[in-house]
């Protein structure tokens, strides 16, 4: 079986996270006997509000290495993949627009905005961290019952993060009780994850779990994701 993969970002052979996520996809094919292809899609290049662009993909990876080309095409391949229940990843940048996508088109908060764009922004759902995380490892914590820990088979994980901005911790409130949910924390109780209740797969970090391809390892999250995409 062949599963197709969009890559939503744009491409920089300078950017570790994207010199990553081929290998990791490779090794993701391997463990699961799966053939695996993606496309790198330029958010510029997707098509406002229906992502025509992303048309034929079994799955959707918002990848690092934000602010996007197209803010706008970037939450459109969000909406696609939330609405159509695609399976979705996204990662550092592609975590912060999930979050972002759902309280624009969810929760109706037209303001809400991203700092690293929007310093003067009213409502900044992500915001800078307290301290930047440049290529750190970092604890986190997993929520029980979610399905990041039953994907990674663990309450704690050790991953690497390369971001100076997050899902701010004044704001994670507009969440409670809703079906995006935060599932997983730092060791100061801050937002690191978030998954989508009663989709078959949706699910962004703020850490790379790429990375791990780098030092030749597979990670359960992203043979999670092609194993979602493959149905």
């Amino acid at each position: 079986m062949t599963v197709t993969i969009a890559l939503v970002g744009e491409y920089n052979p300078n950017v570790t996270a994207h010199q990553a996520i081929p290998k990791a996809l490779d090794l993701a094919a391997e463990n699961l006997g799966l053939t695996v292809t993606f496309d790198w899609v330029a958010t510029s290049d997707i098509d406002c509000p229906d992502a025509q662009a992303l048309d034929g993909y079994n799955g959707i990876w918002c990848v690092p290495a934000s602010p996007y080309q197209s803010f706008d095409g970037a939450l459109a391949a969000i909406l696609r993949a939330r609405e159509n229940r695609i399976a979705f990843l996204g990662t550092c940048g592609g975590y912060q627009h999930a979050i972002l996508e759902y309280a624009r088109n969810v929760l109706g908060l037209a303001d809400a905005a991203n700092a690293e764009i929007d310093p003067d922004a009213s409502l900044p759902l992500i915001a800078p961290l307290s301290c930047a995380l440049i290529d750190q490892d970092g604890g986190i914590d997993l929520a029980e019952n979610s399905v990041i820990r039953k994907v990674c088979g663990a309450a704690h994980l050790t991953e690497t993060y390369r971001c100076s901005f997050g899902f701010n911790p004044e704001y994670a409130h507009v969440i409670d009780g809703r079906d995006l949910q935060i599932v997983a924390w730092d060791q100061d109780r801050d937002p690191r994850a978030v998954e989508l209740r009663g989709h078959p797969f949706f699910i962004g970090t703020a850490f790379q779990p790429e990375r791990a391809a780098l030092r030749g390892e597979d990670h359960p999250l992203i043979n999670a994701f092609v194993c979602a995409a493959a149905g």
